[in-house]
């Protein structure tokens, strides 16, 4: 049924976004290679996330009869969920946005989108036996504090993280924050600290081979990562 995310919509600037991904932004829309971003001119942060689907008719059929509410919003639907907005549409069919410096440097990807849950199983049940996306990862680090959840979507992840220190709970869950995907960690924080972003240094990840820096300003009140030295599937 959902064959990758399509788009997130964020509340700010368009403008700012084309200074953090080094991508020119169109009629207020920014494409990374896998990824679309809309921006509503609102609140800061992020607003929704939408999934494509091959066909919206078949897909309304289907989370019918697994007992989701869906209400159509034009051409797409919009799903009832656990806090998080999300929609369901036909993918689209724009070109990735032009970078605007050299490429290495620029965000070639979103690597996963991380919501915030309470309920970690209620999580599950959603995600994987409503929408019917592929659970990869299900791991508690006490040392982290968390349970992580990751859901595969096309070549991306969905990231569920639930704080292990709060209990379980029936509140809303939040979608939280994005991981950005570059070629090459040193040259993309290079370039955002030379436009004035404040960027922390690179430092080893989690996943082997890995290297992450986080952006601590303009990114709209998004927490933000940026992490190179991976391949996704």
């Amino acid at each position: 049924m959902i064959t990758a995310l399509d788009h997130l919509t964020l509340g700010g600037s368009a403008s700012v976004y084309e200074t953090l991904l080094g991508r020119r932004a169109a009629d207020g829309r920014l494409r990374t290679g896998n990824v679309g971003l809309v921006f509503t001119g609102n609140a800061p942060g992020l607003h929704s996330m939408t999934f494509a689907t091959g066909d919206v008719g078949k897909a309304a059929t289907l989370l019918e009869r697994r007992a989701v509410t869906t209400t159509r919003d034009g051409d797409a639907l919009a799903l009832s969920s656990h806090g998080v907005a999300i929609g369901l549409a036909a993918k689209g069919s724009d070109a990735p946005s032009p970078f605007t410096d050299d490429e290495a440097g620029c965000v070639s990807a979103l690597d996963h989108v991380v919501v915030r849950t309470p309920n970690p199983e209620r999580a599950i049940a959603f995600h994987a036996g409503r929408l019917g996306l592929d659970l990869r990862l299900d791991r508690s680090n006490a040392q982290w504090g968390a349970r992580l959840l990751f859901f595969r979507c096309g070549d991306l992840v969905v990231e569920i993280a639930h704080d292990l220190t709060q209990g379980v709970s029936d509140a809303p869950d939040q979608l939280w924050g994005l991981s950005w995907r570059v070629p090459d960690v040193a040259k993309a924080n290079a370039r955002l600290k030379a436009a004035g972003l404040d960027v922390t240094e690179p430092r080893d990840g989690r996943r082997p081979g890995s290297q992450v820096f986080s952006v601590k300003n303009r990114t709209e009140g998004v927490p933000t990562l940026v992490i190179g030295g991976i391949r996704r599937w």
